[in-house]
C-alpha cells in the first residue's frame, strides 16, 4: 500500500524549485498559481536567498505549489491510486489538495491567507521551535513542561519539536532533557502550532467559510491524531485548529502501519519525512522527490506499490 506525503515548513532550500520548472506546463500552471495568490512562486522558488524564503508568508505557499506541481508530473490521481495521503504541518493542504477536498487554487488561496496570519501571529512576541534528537518522550515532555515549552510536532522516530519564546528555548539548550543527544534550533520564524498562533486561528476560520470542500476521494490521515478523515468539512475544520495544536506525526505513521504501508513516497522538496519513516517504519521502501531526477525511480515505485497495482 503506497501513501503519498507532503513536508512541512523548513523544508525549502535556495532554487529548489529551478529544475521542476523545467517540466512541461509547470512554469504556465506556477504563474497562474501566483496570479491568483499575489506572490511570485517562481521567483522565490529560484532566486530568492535563504532569508527570503524563511518567511512564512513566503514558505508556506511555496512549500503547497512544490508539492503539487511534483505530484502533478509523477502522473494523475488515478495513475498514482494511493492508499493514503498525509501532510506534515502546511503539507497538510497539499494533502488536502491531493485527496481531491480542495482545487489547487483554493488551496493555494488557503495556504497565502495561512502564511500571512500565521507571520502577523509570529511577529506579536519573539518565538521559535527547536528539534530534540535522541530522547524518549517520558522523559522530554515533562522537561518541556517545566520550561514552559510546547512539544508542537511529536514526530516519532526519536524526535519531538519544542516550541515557545527565544529566552524559552535558550534554557532548553543549556539544560538538555535525559537522554537527549541534540537539541537543534530550527529555521522558521515563530512557534507554531502552540497558543501563539492563536490570533491566525481567527483569521482561518474567517477563510474557511469561503470555501466549498469535497469528501476526500482518498484516505486523508490527520496531523491532529494520526485519525483517517472521511468529511471534507472536517478536513478543513482540522486545518484551521492545527494552526496552534500540536502535530502527531508520529500517529500519523501510526496509522500508516496500520493500514499495511510497503511504500512511502514523499513529494518536493522531500528527505524529511522519508528520513523519519526510514527509522519509524522499517521494512518500508521510501523514495524522497528532491529533482525530476528522482520521477522514474518514483513512478516504478507508485507501479509497484499503488492500489492499482
Amino acid at each position: 500500500m503506497l501513501v503519498l506525503v507532503a513536508p512541512g515548513q523548513g523544508a525549502q532550500t535556495p532554487g529548489f524549485l529551478t529544475p521542476w520548472l523545467e517540466l512541461p506546463g509547470a512554469a504556465d500552471r506556477l504563474a497562474a498559481w501566483s496570479d491568483a495568490i499575489g506572490l511570485d512562486l517562481a521567483h522565490y522558488g529560484t532566486q530568492a536567498d535563504a532569508d527570503a524564503i524563511r518567511d512564512t508568508a513566503v514558505a508556506q505557499p511555496l512549500l503547497v505549489a512544490a508539492g503539487l506541481l511534483s505530484a502533478s508530473a509523477l502522473g494523475s490521481a488515478d495513475e498514482l491510486a494511493p492508499g493514503a495521503v498525509a501532510g506534515h504541518s502546511v503539507g497538510e493542504i497539499t494533502a488536502a489538495a491531493l485527496a481531491g477536498v480542495l482545487d489547487d487554487t483554493a488551496a493555494l488561496q488557503l495556504v497565502r491567507k495561512r502564511g500571512l496570519a500565521m507571520a502577523d501571529a509570529a511577529a506579536i512576541t519573539q518565538t521559535g521551535m527547536s528539534a530534540l534528537l535522541g530522547g524518549e518522550p517520558d522523559a522530554v515532555l515533562p522537561h518541556l513542561e517545566k520550561l514552559g515549552l510546547t512539544p508542537a510536532n511529536v514526530n516519532g522516530a526519536g524526535q519531538i519539536v519544542a516550541a515557545g519564546t527565544m529566552e524559552q528555548l535558550a534554557a532548553l539548550a543549556e539544560d538538555k532533557p535525559e537522554g537527549t543527544r541534540r537539541v537543534v534550533p530550527l529555521q522558521v520564524a515563530g512557534a507554531f502550532h502552540t497558543e501563539h498562533m492563536g490570533p491566525a486561528v481567527a483569521v482561518l476560520d474567517e477563510a474557511a467559510k469561503q470555501l466549498s470542500p469535497a469528501d476526500p476521494k482518498v484516505r486523508y490521515v490527520s496531523n491532529k491524531d494520526g485519525a483517517a478523515v472521511d468529511s471534507g468539512a472536517e478536513v478543513i475544520a482540522r486545518l484551521v485548529g492545527q494552526v496552534a495544536n500540536p502535530v502527531r506525526w508520529d500517529l500519523c505513521m501510526e496509522t500508516f502501519k496500520e493500514l499495511g504501508v510497503t511504500a512511502l513516497v514523499e513529494l518536493c522538496p522531500g528527505g524529511t519525512l522519508t528520513g523519519l519513516a526510514k527509522r519509524a517504519l522499517p521494512g518500508v521502501k521510501t523514495l524522497a522527490l528532491k529533482t525530476p531526477d528522482d520521477l522514474d525511480a518514483a513512478r516504478a515505485l507508485i507501479a509497484e506499490h499503488s492500489q492499482t497495482a
